[in-house]
């Protein structure tokens, strides 16, 4: 929280006294006396209140970017995936518990079977539901856990028409309701069972622990999961706003979202803050971040709202048109610096959301003032971004578009809606944004190993061992045209790229 003058509060008042607005290739942080090493930092962070991050990068809500494959693996990597809502509330509930389940150290609501069900009625919704699995919890009439039903038993029902009951095992290890992660992996590792139903004193089935995931969390390969207190992945999903907003939150909530994001062009305005408000009386136990939002002002009123953390970003993305189409925004880095001081009276976490291009451009966000930054085009052409990789030009590309871009918009109506042009007749549509093609990334991990490890050193060079420390010491230089272009290697012919480094095109020099 701001109680102190910070060194970069000079600069930018400067700057604002002048007329100016910066973004990120108009600054660079000041180096200073460190005793930290790169790797001794700390990169945790938050997203908002109640939802904490090991690195501070979440993944955006677009189509093109984040969907269960992305968000899977940035919360193994520490950080958050954020899913789109260019789906229908049911598809959107779906990717949000594809995540949740993929570790499943505790399952609140196991899926079951009835006794009396059968098992050809019981295959058919494997193959209905696309289920990965082939074991069920079984219960009664009275809803009590009576039986177990795996892999073999099917296997070796050579009758459909049986009941479940007639087929399931009956012997059963159970534990109480209350029992933790680690008392579950002692119980099943004592009694070598793969799956522990928790009940209630009525018998009544309350949750599931599967060994596998307990494993997986215990072995220590996994210390920088971005978990919840049940040992599941966290991952967050946007709304839009209105009747569509609780459309979905009811499913996603029964899914176990752990954080809700108010996607929209123009975060200040008056149905987002109406929806806001309604959430959190409705809702009162889920975080809420709304975005996006450029100015300080739009900062005060979200979070008088409730906001639990706001998105900072109108018009920076690469694919985005906004400034140019409506005319409006401002430049990322004072943008976000305005809306954190106001964010930091409160200690709402604010996400930089847009823009970010060189590893060097997230410690120049963090610095600025934002607890986390959002990434689209820089991880969309990921492995586990959605959309098939093609061959262009001789290379490999996968698509990326803006939630704006006429494609979107003409898609899906969380699109339009997302542009305030929800009633607007597909002939009519006005985009804020392109679509084009982004460049075959490979791995997710290796691309955010290299925007980590440039956050990392960042931090060493200002002397900060925490991302807070980082938000405190940071200060910068304006640097003309002529410096930015002495920042980009110069004066010879690069024979051999860098991992983390691409020349700007031609356009941006």
């Amino acid at each position: 929280m701001h109680k102190i003058e910070l060194p970069k509060d000079k600069f930018f008042e400067k700057v604002s006294a002048q007329g100016f607005a910066l973004t990120f290739d108009d600054v660079r942080l000041k180096t200073g006396y460190s005793s930290v090493m790169p790797d001794d930092v700390s990169l945790e962070s938050k997203f908002s209140r109640n939802i904490p991050l090991k690195i501070p990068i979440v993944s955006a809500a677009m189509d093109t970017v984040t969907e269960h494959k992305l968000a899977i693996e940035i919360a193994k990597l520490g950080g958050l995936g954020i899913i789109h809502k260019n789906l229908t509330p049911e598809e959107q509930s779906f990717e949000v518990s594809k995540v949740k389940f993929y570790l499943n150290g505790l399952i609140n609501k196991p899926k079951f079977v009835h006794e009396d069900d059968t098992v050809e009625s019981i295959i058919n919704r494997i193959k209905d539901k696309k289920y990965k699995f082939r074991s069920f919890l079984v219960l009664n009439n009275d809803k009590k856990l009576v039986g177990l039903l795996t892999g073999n038993d099917f296997e070796f029902c050579d009758n459909y028409n049986l009941k479940a009951s007639e087929i399931m095992t009956t012997e059963l290890i159970t534990a109480k309701v209350g029992t933790t992660l680690d008392e579950a992996y002692e119980i099943m590792k004592k009694e070598k069972k793969k799956m522990l139903p928790l009940v209630n004193n009525e018998g009544r089935l309350c949750g599931l622990y599967v060994f596998s995931d307990l494993k997986r969390i215990k072995s220590g390969t996994s210390p920088m999961y971005n978990v919840d207190k049940n040992g599941q992945l966290r991952v967050g999903a946007a709304v839009g706003v209105g009747d569509d907003a609780f459309a979905r939150l009811e499913k996603l909530v029964s899914q176990g979202v752990d954080v809700v994001v108010i996607d929209t062009a123009h975060g200040d305005s008056k149905l987002v803050i109406e929806t806001l408000k309604e959430i959190k009386k409705q809702y009162s136990s889920i975080d809420v971040v709304v975005g996006n939002i450029s100015e300080s002002e739009s900062a005060k009123r979200l979070i008088d709202a409730g906001a639990d953390g706001i998105k900072i970003g109108q018009g920076p993305g690469s694919i985005c048109t906004t400034r140019i189409i409506a005319g409006i925004g401002s430049p990322q880095v004072t943008a976000v610096y305005n809306c954190s001081k106001i964010a930091d009276k409160t200690g709402v976490p604010d996400c930089a959301d847009g823009g970010i291009r060189y590893p060097g451009d997230v410690p120049i966000a963090i610095g600025a003032g934002a607890h986390s930054v959002m990434m689209g085009g820089v991880i969309a052409g990921t492995d586990e971004s959605p959309g098939e990789t093609i061959f262009f030009k001789g290379r490999q590309w996968k698509e990326y578009r803006g939630m704006g871009s006429l494609g979107a918009m003409e898609k899906n109506k969380g699109s339009r809606e997302r542009y305030n042009q929800k009633e607007t007749g597909k002939s009519e549509l006005i985009p804020e944004g392109v679509e084009g093609l982004v460049p075959y990334k490979g791995k997710l991990s290796d691309v955010i190993f290299n925007f980590v490890g440039g956050l990392k050193r960042g931090m060493g060079y200002v002397g900060a061992r925490s991302i807070d420390e980082l938000r405190e010491k940071a200060d910068f230089h304006m640097i003309t045209a002529s410096g930015q272009k002495e920042s980009h290697p110069h004066d010879l012919e690069v024979i051999k790229e860098a991992p983390n480094y691409a020349p700007p095109t031609k356009r941006e020099e």
